[in-house]
């Protein structure tokens, strides 16, 4: 989840879904958060480097919470 510098949700969506290959979905929120963001990243990606590097560095994000997951129930 992502908050973002204010008025700049959109144009972080945008820059997320324009320049990071492993983004799956990306949603706005109400809320503490204003995006939510789903990526499917190898098994051997540095969660926390990816987080670090990919998406805390787009341009208007204030800051992150990030949850993994580990099953999907169908």
């Amino acid at each position: 989840m992502l908050k973002c510098e204010l008025g700049q949700a959109y144009e972080v969506a945008d820059a997320a879904v324009q320049s990071i290959g492993q983004v799956s979905e990306v949603y706005s929120i109400s809320g503490q958060y204003d995006l939510i963001m789903k990526f499917h990243l190898d098994e051997e990606v540095d969660i926390g480097r990816f987080v670090t590097t990919q998406v805390q560095t787009l341009p208007g994000v204030k800051d992150t919470f990030t949850l993994i997951t580990f099953k999907a129930f169908t």
